[in-house]
């Protein structure tokens, strides 16, 4: 089952130090532009080169080369969050990040999307509590014209405001704290946290996200206030990462940058770390069925001395297989799940503690609460030994070599480091400082922090029981004391204007295309009728392995869905050589993991490690997967694990539309069935079947191997010998399935009381996957009608109307069936509005088809995404595992280019015509039915309320 959280010590800002060295570059560097330090690339020690400049203005500039692939990574980060706003006016910072996207002086509304994904790039941005970051990912040449982009937005924002924009994406806002906080399960934990953690008025006592009521009482002059307090050079950090000429680079920064005038100063805050005079509990009724127990210690603030033992802690008590937490509450099947992290921010940081409860009768948080007291007492007793600690180090070194994989990962921790530490490059420093934990060090945090202390003990239950809770709740959170909203007026805002020496409404000019380098490919045959293909890629001394077995959920029999995911987690557990907490110990100690997925036709075993490890790691594959204990206990704890992770997914509204859509679409087939099984299907699974469907489809015939890594074809023979001399039968053939014909449009309502939400989909069937046929050329028409951000239906859905946090649409296959699907989650009043608008869309495109310019942007859009499609050993992994598993030509990308250049756009227009009439799909709605009902009836389409299978 997936885990609701991830441990906190994966090393979030990774970066190392070195002595700045002087260049003779530095005489050369443009007027205006001081070198500040320069770490230089060295061999023995795991780092990120950088160099490290600043403006006249204040704005440091991070340039960090890296010329393995034809991309550039732009991240443009200002040190204002949460943290920053002011009391009664919570959300703004998040609020602003949204407006950044809405045009400047020189950049249309709408547009900055729109030329990035021109360009073939990627872009977004992101709001913590301390932080603000814009980011972009393109091909090298279109660097100077995303730097042209960033510096418009910097300078010239406010030319471009209106009241109208403010308006709207406020209602995104508001959207996207329904569909992440309201209508999510548990969505509300977090912010009922800070509410009991820190005192009124603290920087983290309300989430990033902020309130409604909030939001609602500011006008646009806010915003333009926030903007000229917190967004100036002098408080921002612009990082630039991969194929850059650095001379070229600072002179672009320059030019674009450099006349801004700086903002205010900005001082460093104050670090707020919290105490608590006694415990607190507190209760949150939520529409769930899984009680769950968060526990929450305030500790220290980031970059406290402290800090690496705090998280080699949240490691010992609550992190993998071998932590106390699991041994005692889910290995044991007293929780659903269990762990521990430290979340860590600027000013203070909290040690968190979590266990779910399983749903039904044994839905009780008390028991969990104290076997957690219980699980604390007995650390204090025996502490951490030094070979757990050296688990810990070690996956930690080789994650901070998997962090250096892509650019975008390193430009992140550089622009991160410089934030908060004024020092890019920390990872031999922080490494540094996980070395040096000791057992000693981890028992005086525990001592300091957890042992005896006041904390925030939160209590989730289902509506209606909170008898259910912990203990009575003795905290509630006060009334919100506003200070009087006091409105800004136009005439209290300082402009600060720019004065250029040339024409910034000129865009620049894209300089040649840059050249895109295919990975090149090795074959190797086995003679147990597997085939492997891989790739050499030396950037990092890292190996990806992928083994895919004929043993997907399509290879299961009608009533025994999930039957292949039990099998592949039972082959995670005891081997019949040892049990699984020493596998993980020494999976731990090499930094190297194997994970088994499970998909449609395939379980993929997955094998990542350090290139000297991989040896070691292999022979731990092999004891895995040759000799799997299926031990009867593992099975009763995972078979459990299994129906309760249901009972979660099910809460979902996205998975509620999903089931609706498989039903609808593929009624009775093997295609309508939940990958996760249902609760009958996986109650009624035995180890036996476990057994045999191991023995039928764990079989190296047919199987196909991906290697993608630092390692020659030869070396991956001898490697993968014990895979040469596995050998099996042919797993039994798949028998084709019969699907029903849908006849008539009907509006499919699933009913979630109360759902402040709606989820509305637009479903058909559509055709089986084809790599240049008309399944992907009926894709390629749909990039305009909501491919993308700046479709058709997100714009009208979205931009126009603020109905919904995203919309989007998109085409979905296997080789065997496939479904065309349109998508929204809309707030509940909108439902209505939001079907006819998206017939509304379909009905236009279908009759009139693409325009001339939608045509030239598909063009660029999708023919200049390939240069950043192969970077990463899981992306050229990715690309491999389609080729093998749809049987693609060597040469399909390059076919498919021919194609997108030379398609007509009548071709896709008639494709449009086919696929895309709205009377041809039917419509499903997960929302509250009591409410709905009477709006959708309106529509004149036969309404049914559809029964969820699970």
């Amino acid at each position: 089952m997936k885990k609701i959280w991830l441990g906190a010590l994966a090393l979030l800002a990774l970066s190392g130090c070195s002595t700045p060295t002087a260049l003779s570059f530095f005489s050369s560097l443009p007027s205006g532009v001081t070198l500040l330090e320069e770490v230089e690339a060295q061999p023995d020690k795991v780092m990120i080169p950088y160099s490290k400049y600043r403006l006249d203005n204040g704005l440091t500039v991070i340039l960090s080369p890296d010329h393995s692939d034809p991309l550039v990574h732009v991240d443009m980060t200002y040190h204002v969050g949460s943290a920053r706003e002011e009391l009664g006016k919570s959300g703004f910072a998040h609020f602003f990040e949204h407006m950044m996207f809405q045009g400047s002086k020189h950049v249309a509304d709408q547009e900055h999307f729109r030329l990035i994904t021109e360009a073939g790039g990627r872009l977004n941005g992101t709001t913590n509590r301390d932080r603000t970051n814009y980011f972009q990912t393109v091909p090298a040449n279109q660097l100077e014209k995303v730097l042209w982009l960033e510096a418009d937005r910097m300078g010239f924002l406010l030319d471009a405001v209106s009241q109208r924009k403010f308006e709207i994406q406020r209602d995104t806002v508001k959207n996207e704290r329904a569909q992440n906080y309201d209508n999510r399960p548990y969505g509300l934990i977090w912010e009922r946290m800070a509410e009991a953690l820190y005192p009124q008025g603290h920087p983290y006592s309300w989430q990033t996200i902020g309130y409604v009521e909030d939001l609602d009482r500011v006008d646009v002059n806010d915003l333009k206030a926030f903007f000229l307090r917190w967004y100036g050079p002098n408080n921002a950090v612009l990082t630039i990462g991969g194929d850059i000429d650095v001379k070229q680079t600072l002179a672009w920064v320059n030019r674009y940058f450099g006349s801004i005038p700086k903002g205010p100063e900005v001082d460093k805050a104050e670090k707020q770390p919290v105490t608590l005079a006694e415990d607190r509990y507190i209760t949150l009724e939520d529409r769930i069925q899984q009680p769950m127990v968060l526990i929450g210690f305030p500790t220290a603030y980031r970059g406290a001395e402290q800090q690496a033992s705090l998280d080699a802690l949240a490691q010992v008590l609550g992190s993998g297989s071998n932590s106390l937490l699991y041994q005692n509450l889910v290995r044991t099947q007293k929780a659903v799940d269990a762990g521990a992290f430290q979340d860590c921010a600027e000013l203070a940081c909290t040690f968190y503690i979590y266990a779910m409860a399983p749903s039904g009768q044994r839905a009780q948080l008390t028991p969990l609460y104290q076997e957690i007291m219980r699980t604390l007492a007995q650390f204090a007793q025996q502490g951490v030994s030094d070979d757990r600690l050296a688990q810990i180090t070690g996956m930690a070194e080789a994650n901070a070599i998997f962090a250096l994989q892509s650019v975008q990962g390193k430009v992140t921790q550089l622009a991160s480091n410089q934030i908060f530490y004024d020092q890019p490059d920390r990872i031999e420093a922080q490494l540094a400082q996980l070395r040096a934990v000791t057992p000693q060090s981890v028992t005086q945090v525990f001592q300091t922090y957890l042992h005896g202390k006041p904390k925030v003990t939160l209590s989730v239950v289902p509506r209606g029981r909170t008898s259910l809770a912990v203990r009575q709740a003795t905290f509630v959170t006060p009334e919100r004391l506003l200070p009087v909203y006091q409105k800004i007026t136009e005439q209290q805002l300082e402009y600060r204007q720019v004065v250029d020496n040339f024409d910034r409404s000129v865009m620049p000019a894209v300089a040649q295309a840059v050249q895109i380098n295919m990975p090149e490919l090795y074959e190797i045959h086995f003679d147990n009728g597997a085939e492997l293909i891989g790739t050499v890629s030396s950037e990092t001394p890292t190996v990806q392995v992928e083994i895919r077995l004929p043993a997907g959920e399509r290879h299961v029999e009608a009533g025994k869905e999930g039957l292949a995911n039990l099998t592949a987690a039972l082959i995670k557990q005891d081997s019949a050589i040892r049990n699984v907490e020493d596998i993980q110990a020494e999976l731990d100690k090499l930094g190297s993991t194997i994970s088994l997925n499970t998909g449609a036709y395939s379980t993929n075993v997955v094998i990542s490690s350090l290139t000297k490890h991989l040896p070691e790691t292999l022979r731990i594959a092999q004891e895995m997967l040759l000799t799997p204990g299926f031990k009867q206990e593992d099975f009763e704890r995972l078979q459990q694990q299994m129906l309760q992770s249901v009972v979660y997914q099910h809460q979902q509204p996205s998975w509620l539309a999903g089931q609706a859509m498989r039903q609808v679409l593929f009624g009775d087939s093997v295609f309508a069935r939940s990958s996760d099984g249902t609760q009958a299907s996986i109650a009624a699974l035995t180890l036996d079947e476990v057994k045999a469907f191991y023995q039928q489809h764990y079989t190296p015939h047919g199987a196909q191997v991906i290697v993608v890594g630092d390692i020659e074809p030869q070396q991956v023979r001898e490697q993968l010998a014990f895979f040469t001399d596995w050998h099996g039968q042919p797993a039994p053939i798949l028998r084709p399935q019969v699907i029903p014909t849908l006849t008539e449009q009907r509006l499919f309502l699933v009913d979630k009381p109360d759902s402040p939400q709606s989820v509305v989909r637009f479903v058909r069937r559509g055709l089986p996957f084809d790599a240049t046929g008309e399944m992907y050329l009926t894709q390629l028409t749909n990039f305009n009608l909501a491919g993308n951000f700046n479709s058709r239906i997100n714009q009208n859905l979205r931009e126009d109307k603020g109905y919904t946090y995203g919309a989007s649409g998109y085409l979905s296959s296997n080789r065997e069936v496939g479904a065309i699907v349109f998508n929204a989650q809309v707030r509940a009043n909108a439902t209505l509005p939001a079907i006819q608008e998206i017939i509304q869309e379909l009905t236009h495109f279908s009759q009139y088809g693409l325009t001339t310019d939608e045509m030239a942007f598909l063009r660029l859009a999708v023919g200049q995404q390939e240069a950043l499609s192969y970077e990463t050993p899981s992306q050229k992994a990715q690309l491999i595992g389609q080729m093998l598993t749809n049987n693609l030509d060597r040469d399909y990308l390059q076919q498919r280019n021919r194609l997108l250049k030379t398609v007509n756009k009548s071709t896709l227009n008639e494709l449009a015509a086919k696929w895309f009439v709205p009377e041809d799909y039917q419509i499903i709605v997960v929302g509250d039915a009591k409410s709905l009902r009477p709006q959708l009836e309106k529509l004149s389409i036969p309404i049914e309320e559809l029964e969820i299978i699970q």
